[in-house]
């Protein structure tokens, strides 16, 4: 039975034009198709409530974000029951190749003054026995402290480190497909860890079982959503 591991080896084992056409896209494999995201996440449900802040984080129009990211959602949920406001970043790209790729917080933090303090790969529950491989990171700024909650999405695969990014890009490249990403980025500023990390925690299960059922795999993939499904 071939494993993804041996499709990697073999990918980088290939030489001169042969690997050239393996790696030649050939097939473009969108799973958010021609809906905007906007359209399927919700502003409301359960106790929560969102103000836009799209505006706040668009890209200039000649920047690489702008050339990443054909799609992007700022929003601040807040819940009537208390708790810390959370930023939402909501970042998709239709093309993920050797140019354009999502960048990963800990890597583009940094570029802003932020030093990582914390980075450790989490799970995140969204139901009983559905859970979201990510990443939990403490950035520091000297006027300022976010703590994030993030994972990515990159076809059908959800990486954990750039390392697995870039072995999923090539498997999907290698396979004659372009695939799209999205990059799901929550965080709070200036609180206390372990309270950021349960809200967070509260909120995303919630968000995303608010979405419609056939959508949610643009931000979970597929297999996730059909595990929701099951058990919702």
């Amino acid at each position: 039975m071939t494993t993804r591991r041996d499709l990697l080896v073999g990918a980088l084992c290939l030489g001169g034009a042969g690997a050239a056409y393996a790696l030649e896209p050939r097939r473009r494999v969108s799973l958010l198709g021609r809906r905007s995201l906007a359209s399927i996440i919700p502003y409301r449900f359960g106790s929560y409530t969102a103000r836009d802040v799209s505006d706040l984080i668009a890209p200039r129009e000649d920047s690489l974000a702008a050339q990443l990211y054909g799609q992007t959602i700022g929003r601040v949920y807040s819940s009537s029951s208390g708790g810390p406001e959370i930023m939402m970043l909501l970042a998709y790209g239709d093309t993920q190749d050797d140019k354009l790729q999502l960048h990963r917080p800990e890597i583009c933090y940094p570029f802003f003054g932020y030093a990582i303090m914390q980075s450790q790969a989490v799970e995140i529950e969204i139901a009983r026995g559905v859970t979201i491989p990510g990443r939990s990171l403490i950035a520091r700024a000297p006027d300022r402290q976010e703590t994030i909650l993030y994972w990515s999405r990159l076809g059908q695969y959800l990486p954990e480190t750039h390392l697995q990014q870039q072995e999923d890009r090539l498997v999907t490249a290698f396979r004659g497909d372009i695939a799209d990403g999205v990059l799901a980025r929550f965080s709070v500023a200036d609180a206390d860890p372990q309270v950021s990390i349960a809200a967070m925690n509260a909120l995303i299960p919630e968000l995303i079982q608010a979405m419609p059922a056939n959508s949610r795999d643009v931000l979970i993939g597929s297999q996730r959503a059909e595990a929701l499904a099951r058990v919702a």
